[in-house]
């Protein structure tokens, strides 16, 4: 084996719906208010009583059944979060105690929205150097428990939910190499910070730095997969907000792709959003088995980190 493949997806979303009509009696806000600037007419808000370790094992459960693999197939678990309250046990431990597996590596990262696409690459390179045969790679988080309900600018954003992928040894590489990296100096642009946690952010700080600087590197990434932009057969951008994904997606170049906008029904999902979108788009065939898929995270600590996929 050479590579690694992405085998099955899984996500999961809390019942609970909140809509921008209901967001009008919490702030001073409106339906039109929040479309016209962020794209988002819904999200999913898990209740005090479902932890984002529950949330993960839901997604995780459901990739392992489409991969037709059992808990005791898998000896590495990745969980990107940056909303778990709990700093021991992980959450990835946690995770594994849910589904019932034996005795894997368990490791969480916090790279905030760029959480999965950084996991991937973790599961990747533990994979291809041997010290893993098989990775639950999860993007989970509870962004309304920390969401300041009283900021019109934050709380129309956040959502909750998870998403996952079973990581295996392939004959050829279905997962790219990875590009990643951030900005430290202007980590304060995207914050989770204070006892409670509370998210805050410079929204025009990030949007000039998203729509700006990401589409190049986007498209480096492109090339280090050897894929142009055109070939792309989706683009699945972090879902921090629409007026982000389409300018950036449009930059990129991916002129016959399918852009995925699971922010207009989930909201900003952060280390979620990229898998619980792909699984999606997987889910209702929009996208052919093997096709060449653009997964790029971006946000929290102006981090990046970006890979094309072939389709499960």
């Amino acid at each position: 084996m050479t590579g690694t493949r992405i085998a099955a997806l899984g996500h999961y979303q809390p019942a609970k719906v909140l809509t921008n009509a209901d967001l009008t009696a919490l702030v001073d806000t409106s339906d039109e208010w929040i479309t016209s600037r962020v794209g988002i007419r819904t999200r999913h808000v898990a209740g005090p009583d479902e932890p984002v370790d529950e949330m993960a094992a839901h997604a995780g459960a459901k990739a392992l059944a489409a991969a037709g693999l059992n808990p005791a197939d898998v000896d590495l678990v990745l969980v990107a979060t940056s909303t778990a309250i709990d700093r021991s046990p992980n959450t990835a431990a946690r995770v594994a105690a849910r589904l019932g597996m034996a005795s894997p590596a368990t490791l969480d990262l916090n790279v905030v929205c760029a959480g999965f696409t950084h996991a991937l690459a973790t599961a990747d390179h533990a994979v291809r150097a041997g010290s893993a045969t098989r990775a639950l790679v999860i993007g989970a988080d509870k962004m309304t428990e920390i969401t300041d309900w009283t900021d019109r600018t934050t709380c129309v954003l956040v959502g909750d939910g998870a998403g996952a992928a079973v990581v295996e040894a392939a004959p050829e590489a279905g997962i790219g190499p990875v590009l990643w990296g951030s900005v430290p100096e202007m980590g304060h642009a995207v914050r989770i910070e204070g006892t409670p946690p509370r998210f805050a952010q410079e929204g025009q700080t990030v949007y000039r730095w998203a729509t700006t600087q990401l589409p190049p590197i986007a498209r480096k990434v492109c090339e280090r997969a050897g894929v142009t932009p055109e070939e792309l057969a989706a683009v699945v951008l972090h879902q921090a907000n629409l007026r982000i994904i389409e300018p950036v997606a449009q930059k990129i170049g991916a002129v016959n792709a399918v852009i995925a906008r699971d922010v207009t029904e989930s909201g900003n999902t952060s280390a979620a959003s990229i898998p619980m979108a792909l699984s999606k788009l997987v889910e209702r065939g929009e996208v052919d088995s093997g096709a060449p898929a653009l997964l790029f995270g971006f946000g929290g600590n102006l981090s990046y980190a970006g890979q094309v996929v072939r389709v499960p």
